[in-house]
């Protein structure tokens, strides 16, 4: 096996790639582009990261990959991307062939979950479940300091299932990407906060913490049903996994009033005498997918 000197991780978003390198857990080089149109200019983009943090650092890394989708394990091809390029390519092999080495690739939620159970919010508990909350939903799960990928590389995939316990008003809900109807995504993420509030033009949510603390009726409603939406969410998680911890990250989680009213409104929905799960901000922010890309690979011995 080679000997890696670092990790590098990198993270492949919709307008950026992003990649750092880790030493001993702590952060010594990053770089950033922005991602370019098709499948063969994003590998470039990618190799040509790595290359500069190598040279500039003299030395070899492991490469871990946080990707918008999932490799199938039934075709090895790419599945459930929103990058649309990387749809049924074999991105894995195709990069370890143009960087010349092996490299581990994940669901870009399961690699924030990754990071944050590793050395950030969730450290130092045994089954962790992840959330991002922004443009999209998505979330992920580490139990016993691994990620969780499932038999169809789909666990912690929260954002696709129906919205629990339907008001007679969000029934039968609208229609997601997905082909299917009322999924959570629809009903937590930033744009859908936002058309619940303003109407059907609206795309961005995060003025209504501050419009509501003003007093802002609408806002606060708003903020109110979305609230419950996430807690019915969350509670059928609690019902199925009961993980130790639930971290949030993505934009949303910014709104300080989910601290207070996600563990409030749970115990109505979740099947036990108590809860106490704990739902807490995440500790890297915006680093989180890149670092748990790095963290996909062990601490170079």
């Amino acid at each position: 096996m080679i000997q890696h000197d670092f990790r590098i991780g990198v993270d492949l978003g919709g307008t950026k790639i992003e990649a750092i390198a880790l030493a001993h857990g702590q952060e010594v080089l990053r770089r950033r582009v922005a991602t370019p149109q098709g499948y063969a200019a994003t590998l470039d983009a990618m190799a040509d990261l790595v290359g500069d943090i190598e040279r500039n650092l003299g030395g070899r890394g492991s490469v871990g990959v946080g990707i918008p989708g999932v490799i199938s394990p039934v075709t090895g091809l790419v599945k459930n991307a929103n990058s649309i390029a990387l749809n049924g390519q074999r991105f894995d092999v195709d990069l370890a062939a143009k960087l010349g080495r092996a490299v581990r690739v994940a669901n870009d939620a399961n690699c924030f979950v990754l990071s944050e159970a590793s050395d950030g919010a969730g450290a130092g508990h045994d089954v962790v479940f992840g959330v991002i909350i922004g443009t999209g939903c998505g979330g992920g799960i580490v139990a016993h300091g691994r990620i969780l990928p499932g038999r169809n590389s789909v666990a912690g995939e929260w954002g696709h299932m129906p919205l629990p316990w339907p008001q007679p008003s969000e029934t039968p809900g609208p229609q997601c990407w997905c082909g299917k109807h009322n999924c959570m995504e629809l009903w937590i993420a930033g744009p859908s906060l936002a058309r619940d509030c303003d109407g059907p033009g609206a795309k961005d949510a995060s003025a209504l913490p501050s419009r509501a603390a003003a007093g802002d009726a609408q806002a606060i409603a708003a903020l109110d049903r979305h609230a419950d939406r996430m807690s019915r969410g969350l509670a059928v998680i609690i019902n199925v996994l009961d993980p130790d911890i639930i971290v949030l990250g993505g934009g949303l989680s910014n709104m300080d009033h989910l601290y207070v009213e996600l563990p409030k409104r749970m115990k109505s929905y979740v099947f036990s005498d108590f809860v106490n799960t704990p739902v807490v901000r995440n500790h890297h922010g915006d680093s989180s997918g890149v670092r748990g890309a790095a963290w996909l690979w062990p601490e170079p011995g």
